[in-house]
């Protein structure tokens, strides 16, 4: 249901809140907290305002997983290799641990 132009924020009630949380969250980018309109209501009412701070700590954890993260340099495939191919080629090892960076 899409956010009524009409709403009073300050006469806000709970089970009304509830129902238009889902766009306040599309429409806030993930930051209802930050929303102007809503300081008093959340200030008025502590469990919506805890409803949305759990929303927005899982929201912001479901985004990181799929944030890209960096692949390793050059360097460290490039010791890798070097590792795999000394292995392959019978050196023995000398017992200490693989450098990749």
């Amino acid at each position: 249901m899409p956010l009524p132009s009409d709403i009073n924020f300050d006469t806000l009630k709970p089970e009304e809140f509830e129902r238009y949380l889902p766009d306040l969250f599309a429409n806030g980018n993930g930051k209802v907290s930050e929303d102007p309109r809503l300081v008093k209501f959340l200030g008025e009412h502590p469990d919506c305002a805890a409803l949305v701070n759990d929303l927005e700590t899982i929201a912001e954890h479901a985004r990181s997983l799929f944030q890209t993260s960096a692949d390793p340099s050059d360097k460290v495939w490039q010791n890798i290799q070097n590792k795999l191919q000394q292995g392959s080629l019978g050196h023995e090892d000398d017992g200490a641990e693989p450098e990749l960076a």
